[in-house]
């Protein structure tokens, strides 16, 4: 069973790398972009389609609140890219925001940006994928019951690809957003000619009324004011993912931070190309499009069941001839494939940013661990395995899970480019080149605006989305926050249990050894865990056995006293046909009795080679030796008996001494796995005497 597993793995995840390894894993530009910005390159799909859902709950008549929704974002997100180049020149060790706000504004507030970007990093995945799956159902409505199994076997497909190692997974995802990037970029400079000379097109929802919600038809003043507000807080979803580069420039080649800050303008600028002509072309194609399918006034299939085109869809099958033609599968295909990569950006920035909170020890250590391909693997799983079971729970719903999704991301853009002010502050202090002070002070600038850009979208996404599901993202943000200081906490007590201070003085020897094993019959392990335990020359040894059933253990005691033991046996009784707890009891009983001597406990375990032999061997030992554990004073030693099974080892090779052949001589026989282990040990140990 072992072997298959292993064959699995290696299908899946590929051979194992050693350690030395991890400098060809690094990155270049061409291949950073797709695995770094994915995620916003690709929530440039869904990003518009948010704001046009948000804006038709009252009806038709404010859709032109999406132009400035739309300028709001670019210029939003062309601050925040910006800021972020300065992050990566300042702090290139990878830990982004979480470092810059750890070292500027303690460790608190810096565990605050990294629950909410653990938490909206799984929501990323979630998204992406749910989005994606949108897309293919656009371009197969027949599919639409499969999109929930359909999203958790991507999340499934993505994690094993990543576990096959970053650089793996950046040749698997580069081509994809290469084509999604070229295929968006055509489509809006197609559809943009088409208006300019006059042949604008038309999208298929545009003869479609749409009917406001209730309580939404007639706006004004505040109201009017907050769905604007609302508009643009969930066109923000373009900004998801932009701070990954800086977590992950660690991962560039050489010049690391130039790269890094090189990536992350190429994706800024395409990323506003693209959200941009998306965009301009929903409003120039009149593009209606609502959460609520009903509320659609001439839509002529079954409003229960048919989902209406996404945003994106509509435009290809307007820009290039109808939902028949190459132009509009390239584009789904292409859209629907970024999507669902998009989560790429999370499976990298997840692990990462655990990795480094486990080295910090507010998460366990098992997530700083690499794996076979030198990936961060713990924490890939554990990223896959939160999105999957989150799809399940909300049925892959786009409309849903948004409303959970880019709270973390402006906590973490907020705190750290207000870390970034205190940084400059601190560098000016100690910097006397004017040419550098003037450098400093414009990116002080660029960060300072940042920070208050980004608060005062923090607090718009608060006020708009809390209600609508925003309050179970600040829920588990809050949750993370509360188990991280609890993990730190039992580390530094662990830690400080377990300091020496003295390593001499540490040492104290126990007053006596009393030596326990434990028999239920005598057979060969048996004689071998006396036998070890007398070679540990203990000043007390002793057999024990527990009276489950009475004929046995007096069967046991006439065998034992045939056969001439020294060690005396000792038989505890068990009214309750238990085995543990009297054990127990009396281990405890004489650590009582002698609270300064060690006891060592013996048990003769089987040693199998078929999986299923382990449920029919060994589960009394198991639950026993987790009892003594608890033990204070107890060691435990497990004395192994390798049944036939286990042996599975082949033949150790001949060997020759030196100038063996020279002399004629013939070689050894090949060494038995008996041979290999030292004469004698397969036979049973003899009676003491």
């Amino acid at each position: 069973m072992a072997k298959i597993v292993d064959a699995v793995k290696r299908i899946l995840i590929g051979r194992a790398l050693p350690s030395e390894g991890l400098h060809e894993t690094l990155l270049p530009k061409r291949l950073a972009l797709p695995i770094f910005a994915s995620d916003p390159l690709s929530s440039v799909a869904y990003a518009t389609q948010e704001i046009l859902l948000v804006l038709t709950l009252a009806g038709l008549t404010y859709l032109h609140l999406a132009t400035w929704a739309a300028v709001a974002v670019v210029c939003l997100l062309a601050v925040v890219v910006l800021s972020y180049r300065q992050v990566v020149y300042a702090y290139p060790s990878g830990g982004g925001s979480y470092e810059v706000v750890s070292t500027n504004l303690g460790p608190s507030a810096g565990l605050v940006v990294a629950a909410s970007l653990l938490v909206d990093y799984v929501m990323t995945v979630a998204v992406s994928v749910a989005s994606g799956v949108d897309n293919i159902i656009s371009a197969f409505p027949s599919i639409n019951e499969y999109r929930t199994v359909m999203a958790v076997a991507f999340v499934a497909l993505l994690a094993t690809v990543n576990l096959r190692g970053m650089r793996e997974s950046g040749r698997a995802f580069a081509a994809p957003t290469y084509l999604f990037i070229a295929g968006v970029l055509i489509m809006s400079a197609t559809g943009l000619f088409r208006w300019i000379v006059g042949d604008a097109p038309v999208a298929e929802s545009a003869a479609y009324g749409i009917e406001p919600a209730p309580g939404d038809a007639h706006l004004a003043g505040l109201a009017l004011l907050m769905l604007g507000l609302r508009a643009f807080s969930s066109g923000c979803t373009a900004l998801t993912g932009v701070e990954a580069i800086s977590n992950g420039v660690p991962a560039f080649r050489k010049p690391k931070s130039k790269n890094a800050a090189s990536t992350m303008s190429a994706m800024g600028l395409t990323a506003i190309l693209m959200f941009s002509g998306i965009t301009a072309l929903a409003l120039i194609a009149n593009v209606h499009i609502t959460d609520d399918t009903c509320r659609l006034t001439g839509f002529t299939g079954n409003c229960e069941t048919t989902p209406q085109r996404t945003v994106i869809a509509q435009l290809a099958a307007a820009i290039f001839g109808g939902p028949q033609s190459v132009g509009f599968f390239y584009i789904q295909a292409a859209t629907a494939l970024v999507l669902v990569l998009a989560a790429n950006t999370a499976f990298n920035g997840f692990p990462l940013l655990a990795s480094i909170l486990a080295q910090h020890r507010y998460l366990p250590r098992q997530l700083h661990t690499r794996g076979d391909r030198l990936a961060f693997s713990n924490g890939i799983v554990a990223l896959a395995v939160v999105a999957g079971a989150l799809l399940w729970a909300f049925h892959a719903s786009v409309t849903n899970l948004i409303h959970l999704y880019i709270l973390g991301v402006f906590t973490s853009f907020t705190l750290s480019q207000t870390g970034m002010v205190r940084h400059w502050n601190r560098v000016l202090r100690a910097e006397p080149d004017a040419a550098r002070r003037r450098r400093h002070h414009i990116a002080r600038v660029i960060n300072a605006v940042g920070a208050v850009v980004t608060g005062l979208v923090l607090v718009i996404v608060l006020l708009t989305k809390f209600t609508q599901g925003a309050y179970l993202a600040v829920i588990a943000a809050v949750v993370l926050w509360l188990m991280m200081r609890g993990i730190r906490r039992h580390y530094d007590l662990t830690a400080a249990e377990l300091a020496v201070a003295d390593p001499r003085a540490e040492i104290v020897l126990p007053s006596r050894i009393h030596a326990v094993v434990l028999v239920s019959k005598i057979h060969k392990p048996t004689l071998r865990a006396l036998a070890y335990a007398r070679a540990t020359h203990p000043d007390v040894l002793e057999a024990l056995t527990v009276a489950v059933d009475r004929d046995e253990v007096q069967d046991l005691q006439t065998q034992w006293d045939a056969a001439g033991f020294e060690t005396p046996l000792k038989t505890l009784a068990s009214p309750y046909r238990e085995v543990t707890r009297p054990v127990v009891e009396y281990v405890r009983s004489i650590g009582r009795t002698s609270p300064r001597d060690v006891i060592s406990v013996f048990i003769p375990e089987y040693v199998v080679g078929r999986w299923w032999e382990n449920l029919l061997h060994n589960q009394s030992a198991l639950w026993l030796k987790s009892r003594l554990l608890f033990a204070p004073g107890v060691m435990v030693t497990s004395v192994p008996w390798q049944l036939s099974s286990s042996e599975r080892r082949p033949p150790r090779p001949s060997v020759r001494a030196p100038g063996s052949v020279r002399r004629g001589e013939p070689a050894l026989t090949p060494w038995t796995t008996k041979d290999s282990r030292g004469p004698g040990l397969d036979s049973p140990p003899g009676p003491e005497r």
